[in-house]
């Protein structure tokens, strides 16, 4: 690698990923675009959205209600246009993914159904500083089942001096509270370290254990490959405004493994449009779910919202995840050269990366801590046009994202940066 504008530029002229870039709206700085490493927090809206949404308007103009059966996307059943998109990045059979609601309601509506604690089985695993949501979901499930958070939910911590989790230490605690545990519910990439979990092994041990387990997929959906119903993970979440690029506070979706999601006497909440879809409109009374994950489902689709949110998976069905994914790869590799090129210059670790340095353990997240003056940088840095994100107490966020990034993107992030010290 070279830390060179020549070298970034070569590198993206063998990009086979690079005219996905120009299906996306940049803000500007300047009159140029920004260089925008903030997918992580809100992905860039795709040129196409507002054709997507402006079609169902239209419906709406010409067809009034009957939008819900006329057209060429019937409102009825425009849920399923998203399931085969979704299975595809998750890992899993249309049957067993559905988009619906928001994350947090969606994580608490897979809590009521796979958080069933007894009085000797009923305490959860999660990672310690987790994203607030989660932590404040957990804490009033807790409450809500009658237990005190404060032993009901046990909290995993790095190792001293260390920044993530190590698996084997996950995988310890686990059997450590076999005897205790009812559910494993970690975030599949955490928020602040951008480290990406091993979430096979912590399925694998959580069922050894007696327990289920579960993911918030905030952070890892539409930026690594997962393989959900492989994998034998019980049930996840996410949202679709970051990495996905489905519009700010775009559309949740879930997962549950089909042997949940087959059986109709999985407890859940239960509302209209989960009904069986064949009887739906015949208003009888006693639940029958739909069968798979849509039997989750509470009221009818946002139609607006879901329109973006096809728009931006139509881009993914393109580009395919195996191809992003390679490609982050490459990019979070230079983008770690290019930070140490910049703490030689600078003769000391000026910068400390805490994401893991194994790409399989991260995705195209990089967090890093300034040992001095780290607001102010990240503050210099976004005066300049360089988008990223700021985390309380001390760390710097980027990612970039390989549908819309490149290797010059990071190239002149790293000449800003090298400036300001």
């Amino acid at each position: 690698m070279e830390f060179s504008l020549a070298y970034a530029q070569q590198q993206d002229e063998q990009d086979t990923l690079r005219r996905f870039r120009d299906e996306f709206l940049f803000p500007k700085h300047e009159g140029k675009d920004v260089i925008y490493f903030c997918g992580n927090s809100l992905g860039l809206q795709p040129k196409r959205t507002r054709a997507y949404i402006n079609a169902q308007l239209d419906n709406w103009e010409q067809y009034g209600v009957e939008g819900h059966f006329m057209s060429d996307t019937p409102w009825m059943y425009y849920q399923k246009t998203t399931k085969e998109s979704l299975a595809r990045l998750v890992g899993a059979s249309p049957m067993e993914v559905v988009a619906m609601n928001q994350l947090t309601v969606n994580l608490h509506l897979m809590m009521l159904s796979f958080y069933r604690p007894t009085a000797e089985r009923y305490q959860i695993i999660m990672e310690a500083a987790a994203f607030p949501s989660d932590q404040y979901a957990l804490e009033s499930q807790a409450r809500f089942h009658g237990f005190d958070p404060e032993d009901a939910i046990v909290e995993l911590h790095p190792r001293e001096g260390e920044y993530t989790l190590r698996t084997e230490d996950i995988l310890a605690t686990i059997r450590k509270h076999k005897d205790s545990l009812a559910l494993v519910m970690l975030g599949g990439v955490n928020y602040y370290t951008g480290q990406f979990f091993d979430l096979q092994k912590i399925t694998e041990e959580a069922h050894r254990a007696g327990a289920l387990c579960g993911f918030d997929l905030a952070h890892a959906m539409g930026n690594l490959p997962l393989k959900l119903h492989e994998w034998n993970v019980d049930f996840a979440m996410w949202c679709s405004y970051k990495y996905l690029n489905s519009s700010p506070g775009g559309i949740s979706g879930i997962f549950v493994h089909e042997r949940h999601s087959l059986n109709p006497e999985t407890p859940r909440l239960a509302g209209w449009w989960g009904y069986q879809e064949s009887t739906r409109f015949l208003m009888k009374k006693g639940y029958v779910p739909e069968p798979g994950a849509e039997g989750w489902q509470m009221s009818n689709v946002p139609v607006l919202t879901m329109a973006a949110h096809r728009a931006a998976l139509d881009l993914f069905d393109e580009a395919g995840i195996e191809n992003l994914r390679a490609k982050s790869i490459r990019l979070t590799n230079y983008f770690e050269y290019v930070i140490r090129e910049i703490n030689k210059k600078a003769g000391f670790e000026k910068f400390i990366i805490i994401t893991p340095e194994k790409p399989e353990e991260r995705g195209c997240q990089i967090s890093i801590i300034c040992k001095e003056g780290g607001r102010n940088i990240f503050d210099a840095l976004m005066a300049a046009g360089i988008v990223g994100d700021w985390r309380e107490p001390e760390v710097l966020r980027f990612a970039p994202v390989p549908l819309y990034n490149s290797f010059a993107d990071v190239y002149r992030f790293g000449e800003v940066l090298k400036g300001l010290i």
